[in-house]
């Protein structure tokens, strides 16, 4: 399937060449969206966990971790969008971050779509058959990991959810964020990623590579593959500072 830009101009590829840590991971975001609070360009990030971490969506509370102990020895961060928590571990993680003047950030749900369609269309290369849910009706859902819940605009395989995606505004920018997963967890066994629904083994770096130009294509009709600013590294080192204190 081909999809046409939205918006003419450049689309910047950033795939993080070493797994980071919970911390850096969401302060990146955090500093990649506030780069498009201030009009800089649509930027696609993708990136991978240095070890298994849960992360927990903007409104909910740290008490909910002590309720289950499968997670007592797992870090804890926070992100920026909401939503139910997520076992980072065998997975890939996106993040795109648009500015206010790109159309996409008028709709958020054709964002989610658009986004979605894409990476269905990119894993479909590879024979991996996934679908966007569709339609559950069904109120939304209230388990407390994200993948407990059922959403409209979920990525399934054989009625797996195998990747779901939030997002977070701030003064028309936008930031989503979402997490594909590759297989399942043993902190989340009852969550099976693609490789555990028949889809063949794909070299890791080689489905990142597909998946961050087709994405970043959605957005701009020139690419950049490029590394974060110096501006936005050392944002995103104080910030990643901030939230290791918040969860000591």
């Amino acid at each position: 399937m081909q999809f046409t830009p939205i918006d003419s101009g450049c689309c910047r590829v950033i795939v993080d060449a070493e797994a980071g840590s919970g911390a850096w991971n969401m302060a990146v975001d955090e500093a990649l969206l506030e780069s498009a609070v201030a009009g800089g360009p649509c930027t696609v990030r993708w990136y991978r966990w240095g070890r298994p971490t849960l992360s927990l969506g903007y409104f909910q509370s740290r008490d909910q971790v002590r309720l289950d102990p499968r997670w007592a020895s797992l870090p804890v961060v926070r992100r920026l969008s909401g939503g139910g928590a997520i076992v980072h571990h065998h997975e890939l993680t996106y993040s795109c971050t648009l500015p206010a003047h790109s159309v996409l950030t008028h709709d958020a749900r054709q964002l989610y779509t658009r986004v979605h369609e894409c990476i269905i269309s990119a894993l479909a290369a590879y024979g991996i058959a996934a679908a966007v849910r569709g339609n559950t009706d069904r109120p939304p859902g209230t388990e407390f990991l994200c993948f407990g819940r059922a959403d409209d605009f979920d990525v399934v395989m054989q009625g797996h959810k195998v990747l779901g995606s939030a997002q977070r505004r701030r003064k028309g920018a936008v930031l989503q964020h979402g997490s594909l997963v590759l297989r399942r967890s043993e902190w989340a066994g009852e969550f099976p990623g693609i490789f555990d629904c028949g889809a063949r083994a794909v070299p890791v770096e080689q489905l990142i590579e597909r998946l961050s130009l087709a994405m970043a294509g959605l957005f701009a009709t020139q690419l950049e593959h490029c590394t974060l600013t110096d501006d936005e590294r050392l944002r995103a080192q104080n910030l990643a500072e901030l939230s290791a204190s918040d969860f000591v």
